[in-house]
């Protein structure tokens, strides 16, 4: 079995403000993340990338650990 996996984090990434009026980079990394909707949520593993992008539309969205 592949430890690896196990070692992961998961989050939930729920989108609870509009892309509307915001900057073509945040609704890109909105739709990066999966999210298209407000209240869409989506689980991701937690890598840098995922962080990275979090970081950037912190204020449009809510992270929980899973």
């Amino acid at each position: 079995m592949d430890n690896k996996r196990e070692d992961t984090m998961k989050v939930k990434v729920t989108q609870i403000k509009s892309g509307i009026g915001r900057t073509l980079r945040q609704k890109q990394t909105l739709a990066s993340l999966g999210l298209r909707k407000m209240n869409q949520s989506r689980e991701h593993e937690l890598t840098s990338q995922i962080q990275g992008m979090i970081a950037k539309v912190n204020h449009l969205v809510k992270v929980e650990e899973i």
